[in-house]
């Protein structure tokens, strides 16, 4: 059972900046996909990007695409998504999550999820 733990979320204004972190319990990490998806409220919970176990591939969704980064650090068990030029419309939840098959952008592909940390950019 992989258990993963967000951090980093906080308040911030619009055009600033925040590094989220995700660390995961287990080696086995190393030989999943990750992801990153948040909810807004009243909202579904959307995809906001992904890499490949190896970070050899990445993907985002149109909205953050130039603007957030993900990565991985496979030798420290942690994912992360640098974001910039933060806008008040990514103010959400955002969840870690770790899975092995299927479609990247799809939340049903992820078997592990982390409890959220919440990020709110002010206008």
């Amino acid at each position: 059972q992989v258990q993963l733990v967000e951090s980093g979320g906080g308040l911030v204004q619009a055009g600033g900046s925040l590094r989220l972190s995700c660390a995961a319990s287990e080696r086995t990490f190393r030989s999943y996909a990750m992801g990153w998806f948040r909810q807004a409220p009243g909202k579904e919970r959307e995809f906001v990007a992904a890499i490949t176990w190896s970070g050899g591939i990445t993907y985002y969704t149109n909205s953050v695409q130039g603007r957030f980064t993900i990565s991985r650090d496979n030798a420290k068990n942690t994912q992360y998504l640098q974001m910039n030029s933060l806008k008040p419309e990514d103010t959400a939840l955002y969840y870690c999550a770790a899975g092995g098959a299927g479609n990247i952008y799809s939340s049903r592909r992820y078997d592990y999820w982390g409890q959220g940390t919440q990020v709110t950019v002010s206008s």
